[in-house]
């Protein structure tokens, strides 16, 4: 056997090594944070969420960010609204228990689309679109699309702007090839994440201290399936392609009231760029003393608080 044969077999070996570890930590992952709510189809591929408190409040839709789920904002957040609001939470396309079924919709048009097609079926009109992070870009996405059918914007430490690189904490997603994607995928990334996960979660959270309870409660297990993964890869080459001619359209689309909440020392995304800016385009920007960006778990009150302000507006 020659060198490089065996160093092929080596390599082959290792793979379906890590290949099996992926698969046991994917299915410990689904038994640990099994689905929370509902499935409802739409084209495209499938909407995982949960709808609580009473019918005829105001709807608020809660759209987490990426490499996240729905339980981001469930984990307190969506029962400080409940008492007096329609909450939906969703999975995002791609993310959690929601599925689409190709990579161009991870743009966030397609996105946006989808959603807007999931809130027809359920009968939703006027929502208050509460998005963290991502989901903030998706949500002015979704009110760029149908500005009529929106009731007023609740964004917490948005992604608003094109910047060309992501957070140094999700750079390793940062993977061109879609072949290549799913390799790493069905491989090396689940165990990978198992391994840096605790690292991960403090730089998410920094200035601030993630819950204990944030893998289980808060869905961070769900990132140990190869899907995750995928998903917010093909996220970050939507984005990317997506936010130029998003941001363009501000100045003359942008006619949403609403406001924008951010934790003054977020880490992953810049207050002043992404948040203060967007005072140009008739947005209120007000500022967490002390907080990071994982506000919707650090600080559910305050952005409830906040949402509700927002909701009034809208009525």
């Amino acid at each position: 056997m020659s060198v490089i044969s065996g160093l092929l077999i080596g390599l082959f070996l290792l793979l379906l090594l890590f290949w099996l570890w992926t698969r046991q930590l994917a299915a410990s992952a689904e038994k640990t944070v099994p689905p929370a709510g509902q499935i409802l189809p739409v084209r495209g591929g499938k909407i995982h969420y949960t709808d609580q408190g009473p019918r005829n409040g105001q709807a608020v839709v809660l759209i987490h960010g990426l490499a996240g789920t729905m339980h981001n904002c469930t984990y307190a957040l969506a029962d400080e609204l409940a008492s007096e609001c329609r909450v939906i939470a969703i999975d995002r396309p791609g993310s959690g228990y929601s599925t689409r079924d190709r990579d161009e919709l991870a743009a966030l048009p397609a996105q946006a689309g989808m959603i807007w097609e999931f809130l027809d079926k359920l009968g939703i009109d006027k929502p208050v679109l509460v998005g963290h992070s991502l989901g903030g870009a998706l949500s002015l996405a979704m009110a760029l699309d149908r500005k009529d059918r929106i009731g007023a914007l609740a964004l917490l430490c948005p992604l608003t702007q094109y910047i060309p690189a992501p957070p140094a904490v999700f750079r390793p997603l940062v993977i061109h090839s879609a072949l290549l994607r799913r390799l790493i995928g069905y491989t090396v990334a689940a165990p990978i994440a198992k391994l840096t996960s605790d690292t991960v979660v403090a730089q998410v959270f920094a200035p601030e201290k993630g819950p204990a309870d944030f893998m289980t409660r808060g869905g961070g297990m769900l990132g140990l399936r190869p899907s995750s993964f995928i998903g917010a890869s093909t996220d970050l080459e939507g984005v990317s392609s997506s936010m130029p001619r998003q941001v363009e359209r501000y100045a003359d689309e942008l006619k949403i009231p609403g406001g924008i909440l951010f934790g003054a020392d977020d880490r992953l995304l810049s207050p002043e760029l992404h948040g203060r800016s967007m005072q140009a385009y008739g947005l209120q920007y007000e500022e967490l003393p002390g907080r990071g960006h994982m506000i919707p778990v650090t600080a559910p009150e305050a952005c409830a608080d906040f949402i509700r302000r927002m909701a009034a507006m809208a009525r």
